[in-house]
């Protein structure tokens, strides 16, 4: 598997599975199914609305000791309506409790705008 090295030392698996737009009901089972096949790397998003099943398939296999939470590298973005600090710190919250972990690699913001999401309809 090929990493890149960031500033800090940390290693970050350079392909990794995107789970925007997978549903929640096929989402689960592609995970496992990666990391059965050598995936290290997982990008999430609170705006995908399928982090819970992809917390029930990382339960899985941490149980099944099919890998270790060190071993794997957890990406998951905020969304560009959360962006004061106590949206923030919520939203990460209840990334962290949808994944069933207690820690991710990379927290990123999904769009560097914020938007007032009332305002919109999301088809």
């Amino acid at each position: 598997m090929l990493f890149s090295t960031l500033a800090d030392g940390s290693q970050i698996p350079v392909v990794g599975l995107g789970t925007f737009s997978s549903k929640p009901e096929e989402v689960l089972q592609a995970v496992k199914a990666a990391i059965e096949i050598g995936y290290r790397h997982f990008d999430f998003a609170y705006s995908y609305q399928n982090q819970k099943e992809i917390g029930i398939a990382l339960k899985e296999v941490f149980t099944e000791g099919k890998v270790k939470r060190e071993d794997l590298w957890l990406t998951s973005k905020l969304f560009c309506h959360h962006h004061n600090q106590a949206d923030v710190i919520n939203e990460l919250k209840e990334t962290l409790t949808d994944l069933q972990v207690s820690y991710l690699d990379l927290f990123l913001i999904h769009l560097p705008v914020w938007f007032d999401i009332n305002y919109f309809t999301i088809l």
